[in-house]
């Protein structure tokens, strides 16, 4: 079994608008190369405190990054911590609030762009301050990170259905072109990341609503994907199963076979 594995946390990414725009990903689930889970988010659906809670496995009543203005570094047990000093490589291309909850903040635009640096919970970083950032430019870093230091971790986090969900609504052609885009640039690093024996996880944090936001309660805003690709392994396709998003950080911790933390108290998905 391979013990190294590729978060792909897609933000803003609904459950319906994945299973209906991306079709790669659609044909792993259907040729049963990947296991397809509908995953409940927990609330508040913002961004930096379900970043915390996808790392942590901990509701943000818990984790205490409560909304979008929490500027810290995370003081729980998280995903990059428990690798790091399990002794295994880790890297991130995503949003500058990561380097923020896992490095250092407030974070400085020059210093902490691009870190390379073993101290660090996230060893290889390359981040990005707007929202508006290309995915495709995004998934060609994270391909870099991947052959050059060949993380036993790596968080891609684009921002591309968030901005477009944000700009147009969750019920615009924007959006849902959105997910097209992304699967289509993700083919075919997907497609190297499991002949290179990943485990590849790819979820969102939360998802939109048609009035250009989301924070709230509602199944539009709750309601991700994940679908999860073990190499070497036969997928369930599509499984019909209802998840937590409290699940993902253990299952994250039993695919890299690095012990659980206490604090993350509810069940691997595998």
């Amino acid at each position: 079994m391979s013990e190294k594995a590729i978060l792909i946390l897609s933000d803003g990414l609904r459950y319906d608008a994945a299973v209906a725009g991306m079709g790669f990903l659609g044909h792993l689930v259907e040729s049963q190369l990947a296991s397809l889970y509908k995953i409940i988010g927990e609330v508040p659906s913002m961004s930096r405190p379900m970043y915390e809670t996808i790392h942590t496995g901990l509701p943000v009543s818990q984790h205490g990054v409560v909304s979008n203005y929490v500027v810290r570094r995370s003081n729980q047990p998280n995903l990059f911590q428990a690798f790091r000093d399990a002794g295994k490589t880790t890297a991130a291309a995503a949003y500058f609030w990561f380097s923020e909850l896992y490095n250092r903040a407030p974070f400085d635009p020059i210093d902490d762009r691009e870190v390379d640096d073993e101290s660090l919970l996230i060893q290889h970083g390359r981040f990005y301050m707007r929202d508006e950032y290309p995915d495709l430019e995004l998934f060609l870093t994270a391909g870099h990170l991947v052959r050059k230091y060949e993380p036993d971790y790596l968080l891609l986090h684009p921002m591309g259905m968030d901005n477009m969900g944000e700009t147009y609504g969750a019920d615009s052609s924007q959006y849902r072109n959105q997910a097209i885009l992304q699967d289509m640039f993700l083919a075919t690093l997907i497609t190297e990341w499991m002949e290179r024996g990943y485990n590849i996880l790819v979820t969102g944090d939360h998802g939109i609503n048609v009035d250009k936001l989301h924070g709230g309660t509602t199944p539009d805003v709750r309601e991700v994907p994940l679908f999860l690709i073990r190499p070497g392994t036969t997928g369930s396709g599509d499984t019909g199963e209802t998840k937590s998003q409290l699940q993902i950080a253990p299952t994250l911790c039993r695919l890299l076979e690095v012990p659980i933390p206490d604090s993350m108290r509810h069940p691997a998905i595998i």
